[in-house]
Parts: C-alpha cells; sequence; structure tokens
C-alpha cells in the first residue's frame, strides 16, 4: 500500500504547484488509563509544528492554517473518529488534502504514530495512511517516530524505474 500511496504523493508533487495541505493539530489516543499529561500535550504540540514545518519546507506541499477551524475542530469528535470531519474542514479551509496525525499510547513503553492523508471534501477518500512504533514516553521516541514517517512515507523518494499512477 505505502508504494502505491507514495508514488501517489510524488506523482502530484512533481505534477507542478504544490498540494495545499491541512495539518491538522495531533491528537492523543490513551488507552493506558494514565490520563492528561502536561509533557504528551507539549509532545503533541511538537510534532505538529514540526510535522508541518517538514511538509512546507519539502516544496511538495503548502500547509495551510487550520486556526480558523481549531476552536470547533477541539469541541469534538476526534477527527479519527470522524470520517467527514477533517475532509470538510480542509475543503472550507481551501486545502486539497487533509493529514490527521494520531498518536496512541497503550503504555509509557508502546506508542504508534498514525497519519491519515485524506481528499478534502466532496471527495474525502483516503489517499494514504502511515503508522510508527514507537519505545517511551519522551521528547526523543515521538521525534524519532515523526522524523522516520517523514524521511520513510510521506516524503519518501520514488524508486527508480517506479511508475507513477495516474490521477
Amino acid at each position: 500500500m505505502c508504494a502505491a500511496a507514495c508514488a501517489a504523493l510524488l506523482a502530484a508533487g512533481g505534477a507542478g504547484a504544490a498540494e495545499r495541505v491541512a495539518v491538522f493539530d495531533p491528537e492523543l489516543y490513551d488507552t493506558s488509563g494514565e490520563g492528561v499529561r502536561d509533557d504528551q500535550q507539549k509532545r503533541l504540540a511538537m510534532i505538529g509544528e514540526r510535522l508541518r514545518a517538514a511538509l512546507q519546507d519539502s516544496g511538495r506541499f503548502e500547509v495551510v492554517d487550520t486556526a480558523p477551524v481549531r476552536a470547533r475542530l477541539q469541541g469534538g469528535p476526534s477527527l479519527r473518529d470522524c470520517g467527514t470531519c477533517a475532509p470538510d474542514a480542509a475543503a472550507e479551509l481551501g486545502a486539497d488534502l487533509a493529514l490527521v496525525t494520531t498518536v496512541h499510547k497503550v503504555s509509557n513503553l508502546i506508542l504508534s504514530i498514525t497519519m491519515a492523508l485524506r481528499e478534502a471534501a466532496p471527495g474525502g477518500g483516503t489517499r494514504a495512511v502511515h503508522s510508527a512504533e514507537i519505545r517511551g514516553n519522551t521528547d526523543e521516541s515521538w521525534n524519532h517516530g515523526l522524523r522516520w514517517l517523514l524521511r520513510n512515507r510521506l516524503l519518501a523518494e520514488q524508486a527508480p524505474g517506479q511508475n507513477q499512477p495516474s490521477r
């Protein structure tokens, strides 16, 4: 699935103008039972900022400001549970794509970062879903997971000779 999704991203990026993407604030899905922690909230903000910067700096994407819809979206439901919320909000913001990032915390040792790249409404189709398992609930482990996803999935270079799908 990744090869096709990465190729689709590259095809879009190589077609000329950068695609406009709404990168929504990362959400924590905590099934550890531990509850809200300030350090984790800071890490969510940190990876959101770094993700936006990396996508913008890549030249493949133009990151649109999500501030106009932030308060409404924070009122729920979570973006991971609402199939139309992110694509609708992305369309409202004039974006082509919506990127929803969820950090699933099972425990302080076992976490995962999942990113879902979706077409903006009215289509709303899923373009790609990428996930990385991380070990440890630290700034370094979260950054490592984000860097891996960027390097190996979202911004991965297409292998030579790999065909790009038609759009």
